[in-house]
Order: C-alpha cells, then sequence, then structure tokens
C-alpha cells in the first residue's frame, strides 16, 4: 500500500472522530485528533489511564504550535532550529485543544516529528504529512496500557491495544523510527528550562 493511500485511512479514521496506532519517529503511538475531546477520552480508555495526565502531541511545524500555544517562549524557537534529535517541548497556556489533552496547569507537549537531514521517507515524514493534512495535533502517546514498558516496535504491542483502535497503519512503516522515548523539555514564559526526561 502507498504511503498516500494509508495517510487517507488514517485520516478519514481521525475525521470521523476514530483512535489510530502509527509509528512516529521515536516509538508506536495511539492517535486522535487533539481538539476532539469524545475521541481524546477513548485515548485514556484504552490505556487505562487517568485524564488528570497530560499527552503528548505531534504538530507539522511551528506554526501549527503557534496556533495552539498563546505564547511561545523565543527558547522554544532556538530549540527547534538546533534539535539533533526528537524532542517534546511543553508549553505554558495551551489553546484550542481538547480540554482533556491539556495538563491541569493548562500547558501542552507538543513534539513536531524528528526529520534527519537527507531523509526521503519513514515514520517522521508520514507523521508530519498526517498532521499537515489533518490540520490539528494529533495525540502521540505511547501503545501500551499505562504503566506497563513502551513497546520499542511494533512487534511489542499487545493484542490488546491493537484490537481497540479504529485503523492500524502497516507495521512496515516503522523504519526508521528511533524506537527510543524522545527528551522532554519544560519553557516557562521567561525561557525558564526544565529537563523532564533527558
Amino acid at each position: 500500500m502507498k504511503i498516500t493511500e494509508i495517510i487517507n485511512e488514517a485520516l478519514s479514521v481521525l475525521k470521523a472522530g476514530g483512535v489510530i496506532l502509527y509509528p512516529t519517529d521515536t516509538v508506536w503511538g495511539l492517535g486522535c485528533d487533539a481538539t476532539n475531546p469524545e475521541a481524546v477520552s477513548r485515548i485514556y480508555e484504552i490505556k487505562r489511564r487517568s485524564e488528570a495526565k497530560s499527552l503528548v502531541l505531534l504538530a507539522s511545524d511551528m506554526d501549527m504550535v503557534a496556533k495552539h500555544v498563546r505564547e511561545i517562549p523565543s527558547m522554544a524557537i532556538d530549540l527547534v532550529e538546533v534539535n539533533d534529535a526528537p524532542m517534546t517541548i511543553i508549553y505554558p497556556q495551551a489553546q484550542y485543544l481538547a480540554p482533556n489533552a491539556v495538563a491541569e496547569d493548562g500547558s501542552v507537549g507538543i513534539r513536531i516529528p524528528f526529520v534527519e537531514e537527507g531523509c526521503t521517507d519513514g515514520p517522521a515524514l508520514f507523521c508530519r504529512e498526517l498532521v499537515r493534512r489533518l490540520r490539528h495535533p494529533l495525540v502521540s502517546t505511547s501503545a501500551n496500557i499505562s504503566g506497563e514498558p513502551t513497546p520499542k516496535n511494533f512487534s511489542e504491542i499487545s493484542r490488546e491495544i491493537i484490537s481497540a483502535v479504529d485503523y492500524c497503519c502497516p507495521k512496515n512503516l516503522e523504519y526508521g523510527a528511533s524506537g527510543k522515548a524522545s527528551q522532554i523539555i519544560k519553557l516557562g514564559l521567561g525561557n525558564e528550562v526544565t529537563i523532564i526526561r533527558g
């Protein structure tokens, strides 16, 4: 199946409020439209996770980040420009997102899938194009029951997770993923930096 066909199938599910299982630039993720609270609730149910815990979202570019964060700390631009590995930034003051996709303090973790220089295919480019066409951030939480190990590849994903989603991307799409969760950095409006996960 061609990438465009996979994107079209995943898009139709996402736009209908469904949940997908897909490879990212790091590990496999459970995804839905991050502006749809009912779809976000289903992700929490599938993972058996409390809605008090926030989710990581994927954006296609900084323009999409800017639309969903009231004020982007200047440090974020610098970090994205010099970044050489998958990195999730927790921004203060999220907006235009499902309330249950945002942390209790109003912050939100967003990552732009990391594309290595010269890369012409792979999960990072797939994710960027999928999110660009969705035109909303995409939930990207690891494809496991809460508290269980994060699956590094498709073969480690439980049957329970696979059977719970509305669409599962072909497993061969994972080629090129790092198999390792992204680093997480929290930024304050005054450019305060806190490393959550290195």
